[in-house]
């Protein structure tokens, strides 16, 4: 780590929760080691969440949030069924991506308004409506009074949520981030991003800085937001995870607003094997490009 600048962001730990789904091959060996990307184990589907964190407090629970939920104990390597029992944690952060995780329940609740008027909303599937409830509810669920926050920006959700991590980070206003991203396939959400068969899942990357981390995987630097992607500059890294280069969204499926989270925690497993850096690109037409770079530790690169 000799070299590194104190203000430098780590990876330290990262998961892919991906269900199984017969239309993509994420699992398949075969499949996924012909793309070049590495088998990921199917994770448990949202209405099997219990079986990873327990039933207590579930019930009322969105599918994309039982999904992040899902993502962030296992980049926090709890057991099976183990709900956090510790003091609230002031250091730690979250910071969530995605653009369609509670559009369903907004959808019923504006149905439910205009049919029978603001009494007709059930007092229970309201506080799903609100635009935090991914963020929010992992923040109350592992005890991290941190600041919570959502972005919903599109294509370039994930990494403007790494982005946000990382300046928590830098701005010393958390000791340690989660950012998470997750999304539904449910047919309003389906419908609502039209385009390419959408994927229902979860990825979660943590950030630290390097001189606090005890063991970090990667090096990560975000780059501005820039609304063509031939505006990009050339990449400092070898490999290059996005759309034409080693893309995991034309295997393993359209993860919408949390595909540059979860191409960030591919790229980290990419560099913690031994990659001498990697560039994550992420965005599209409608709503621009960013990129990150992931680099090992000792020789962290500069900026994309």
């Amino acid at each position: 780590m000799t070299g590194t600048p104190a203000s430098t962001v780590a990876v330290t730990s990262y998961s892919i929760h991906l269900p199984a789904d017969a239309r993509f091959a994420t699992a398949t060996a075969t499949a996924t080691a012909t793309a070049g990307l590495p088998p990921v184990p199917p994770g448990c589907p949202a209405d099997q969440a219990h079986t990873l964190l327990g039933r207590k407090g579930l019930l009322y629970k969105e599918p994309a949030t039982r999904l992040a939920l899902c993502a962030v104990h296992r980049a926090l390597g709890l057991p099976d069924g183990a709900r956090p029992d510790v003091p609230l944690d002031p250091g730690t952060a979250v910071v969530a991506a995605g653009n369609l995780g509670n559009v369903a329940t907004v959808v019923e609740v504006a149905r439910a308004v205009a049919r029978e008027g603001s009494r007709g909303v059930s007092p229970m599937a309201a506080p799903n409506a609100s635009s935090n409830v991914i963020a929010s509810s992992i923040a109350m669920w592992f005890r991290l009074g941190g600041p919570n926050l959502m972005v919903c920006s599109g294509e370039t959700a994930g990494l403007d949520a790494l982005a946000l991590g990382a300046l928590l980070l830098r701005a010393r206003r958390a000791d340690r981030v989660l950012v998470v991203g997750a999304e539904p396939d449910d047919e309003t959400a389906v419908t609502v991003r039209g385009g390419p068969p959408l994927r229902a899942g979860a990825a979660c990357v943590v950030l630290e800085p390097v001189a606090r981390a005890v063991a970090p995987l990667a090096t990560v630097t975000v780059g501005p937001t820039v609304r063509h992607r031939a505006d990009l500059p050339p990449w400092p890294v070898p490999v290059v995870v996005g759309p034409g280069h080693l893309d995991p969204a034309a295997t393993w499926g359209d993860c919408y607003g949390f595909q540059g989270v979860l191409q960030t925690a591919l790229a980290t497993r990419l560099v913690a094997e031994g990659a001498d850096g990697v560039a994550v690109l992420c965005g599209g037409t409608d709503d621009g490009w960013r990129t990150a770079v992931l680099a090992p530790v000792a020789t962290a690169g500069g900026q994309p």
